[in-house]
């Protein structure tokens, strides 16, 4: 036997009779041989960790937009998040967790520089609209690679692109990394308002901490806690939980989600990419060599969506100063990364 074949074995004999085992994937789009070493969701994993995109999560905007100090979350850091409490999470489900975490390291590779504002621009702009997680699914499927895809599993696919909202993703798996993504960012997004000043853990009201916990680590054991203990045919919380969570989200859009200290810079940088997006559908030349297979085959507007939301915070300022700030006014090291 290889030693994917020992491992697929594991599985089937440690498993939940729910869990999504990688010998019943229902494949990738182009056939491939097997690895030796690795099952399919291993193998999704580790493509999705080696890519492009992957890497630029580092410098990408997560709630505050070039926060001052080493500490803050990126969508790197917020992606590493939902993954550790995603295979928690299914770990303590015995569904499989190397699906799972393919899933979450995947989420977020369609993710916009500047966050949900920069989403909020493309989608502004966009003739059919712009929706992260339908991008996340286009760059595994359509622009990583050179326009060949990492060809994932089916599964992996339908959980990054389930993640958020609409369809449920067909594998309890899928369902983890929705519910994990809210974990993680709700708490983490609270340790960096806490950190930027714009609220102190004693704000959030005493009967939801009371329930939750009084601390980061303590609300995350509780909700993984719960998830586990009240999963059987879906991944929820139980109604005790699920209350106070969506109380503290609430709280959470009111002090810190529409706060100016938080969201005050966003319109300069919704205005920052639409004046790019405009530049590059009149002048579509000066889109990335990267992309220009997008214009042939596609639309310049999608070749255009695809440059900008692919790139990082910092490498879109640059772009930007390249093109509209004259040279003699800023001395700007800038290479063709894309």
């Amino acid at each position: 036997m290889t030693v994917r074949e020992k491992i697929e074995n594991n599985e089937k004999n440690m498993l939940s009779d729910k869990a999504c085992l990688s010998v019943n994937t229902q494949g990738r789009k182009i056939l491939e041989d097997k690895c030796p070493l690795r099952t399919d969701f291993q193998r999704d994993r580790d493509r999705i960790i080696h890519s492009n995109s992957f890497r630029r999560l580092k410098h990408k905007t997560q709630v505050f937009l070039s926060p001052e100090g080493d500490h803050y979350r990126t969508r790197l850091t917020h992606t590493l998040e939902v993954s550790q409490i995603a295979r928690t999470i299914a770990n303590g489900l015995y569904l499989n967790e190397d699906l799972t975490e393919a899933i979450a390291l995947g989420h977020d590779l369609g993710h916009t520089p500047f966050g949900h504002a920069g989403e909020r621009a493309l989608n502004s702009v966009m003739p059919e609209g712009f929706r992260h997680f339908e991008q996340s699914l286009r760059v595994v499927e359509r622009l990583e690679k050179s326009g060949k895809g990492l060809n994932l599993t089916y599964e992996v696919r339908d959980g990054i692109v389930c993640h958020t909202r609409g369809k449920e993703a067909d594998t309890l798996e899928g369902r983890i990394v929705k519910l994990a993504d809210k974990i993680a960012y709700i708490n983490h997004d609270i340790d960096d308002a806490v950190r930027a000043g714009v609220m102190c853990e004693e704000d959030i009201p005493l009967a939801i901490r009371k329930e939750l916990g009084f601390k980061k680590s303590a609300r995350i054991n509780t909700m993984v806690l719960d998830v586990v203990e009240n999963s059987v045919d879906d991944i929820v919380f139980s109604d005790r939980i699920q209350q106070p969570f969506d109380e503290l989200h609430s709280f959470m859009f009111d002090k810190v989600y529409t706060n100016p200290v938080c969201k005050g810079e966003e319109t300069k940088a919704i205005e920052i990419i639409i004046r790019l997006y405009d530049y590059f559908l009149n002048n579509p030349e000066k889109i990335s060599k990267a992309y220009q297979y997008i214009i042939d085959e596609e639309s310049v507007s999608r070749a255009a969506c695809d440059y900008i939301a692919g790139m990082s915070d910092r490498y879109l300022l640059a772009v930007y100063k390249k093109i509209f700030i004259p040279d003699s006014w800023v001395d700007i090291g800038l290479e063709e990364e894309y």
